[in-house]
């Protein structure tokens, strides 16, 4: 359209013409940096490090929540928040699953029982983001690394890829994200099952079948300290140790916080998609390297857990 207007002052003019290819580049320039911001701003930057002081899940915006703790006491006289049992009547479990929940609740009351963390396993999602409270991402344009620090926990998110057709289970999943405006959506299939799987702090089991949607977006401000006071005072988080009092967030910082959401699908698990959310800040502190071996002691029971013995040698 620009060039045959061009054309036909060219005919009237040199003048004109000259005047017309001006115009020509400087409109050019213009909707070439309208373009690169709408871009910029279209992508947002979620790199840096991120902490929360709150254990456990938020409340979602709409639908069914998480399980709660029922040793939570809304005026917090009585709670014991180290005593993790959950709700096991929550109509979203299904039989096993609630059954598996009151076990692990009667286990609670006494001792701790065992867990990704306390057993140096894998802490997939969405039980990473119930538990691990420092967070790094890097961001680039065909991958997004989330990096949880206790025992250094890696996940891969690749961006604009489908799943693969016949996919291996593995303890994360498989991750892909693409964003819609200023929300990275992250679907995650294929997680490999075993005896420590769960989804929460509460011990919630989940099957193969696990189909975990996350909504990843900054906030402002005033949004992100909301959330993360009203967190710690539903959730508390525990006292006296340095590993529990190390995550702190920058309270100074006045900048976005990060809030993911998430919905969890469960067909043989759950009666019905549920979901929560997280809300992080800027961290404030150093970022520490933890060493974990994997823990074949049942403190609980008080006996060692069974390993794999060979019938025969490898070679």
């Amino acid at each position: 359209m620009t060039r045959t207007v061009c054309a036909a002052t060219a005919r009237r003019s040199a003048y004109l013409l000259g005047s017309c290819t001006l115009l020509s580049i400087v409109l050019g320039v213009a909707l070439a940096t309208s373009d690169s911001s709408a871009q910029a701003t279209a992508v947002p930057d979620f790199s840096g490090t991120w902490a929360r002081q709150a254990f456990g899940f938020e409340r979602p915006s709409s639908g069914p929540g998480p399980i709660e703790n029922l040793e939570h006491r809304p005026s917090g006289i009585g709670s014991n928040g180290n005593k993790l049992v959950g709700d096991y009547k929550n109509p979203i479990l299904k039989p096993e699953a609630a059954e598996r929940v009151r076990r692990m609740g009667d286990i609670s009351r006494t001792t701790a029982f065992p867990d990704p963390s306390n057993q140096c396993n894998p802490q997939p999602p969405p039980y990473a983001l119930s538990g691990q409270r420092h967070v790094k991402i890097l961001q680039r344009p065909q991958r997004i690394t989330i990096i949880y620090e206790q025992d250094q926990q890696v996940r891969h998110v690749y961006l604009n890829e489908r799943h693969p057709v016949n996919l291996r289970p593995s303890w994360y999943g498989h991750s892909i994200g693409r964003f819609e405006g200023n929300t990275l959506v992250v679907d995650t299939v294929g997680f490999k099952v075993g005896p420590l799987s769960m989804v929460d702090e509460f011990g919630t089991p989940h099957s193969d079948a696990l189909h975990l949607v996350e909504r990843y977006r900054l906030v402002d401000y005033e949004v992100a300290k909301a959330a993360t006071e009203l967190a710690i005072k539903e959730r508390g988080y525990a006292k006296g140790g340095l590993i529990n009092e190390g995550v702190v967030f920058d309270a100074e910082y006045m900048g976005k916080g990060l809030q993911v959401e998430f919905t969890v699908d469960d067909e043989k698990t759950f009666t019905t998609r549920w979901g929560a959310a997280v809300t992080y800040r800027r961290s404030n502190i150093t970022w520490v390297e933890y060493a974990c071996a994997e823990n074949t002691y049942e403190y609980y029971a008080n006996k060692d857990t069974a390993i794999p013995v060979a019938n025969a040698p490898d070679f």
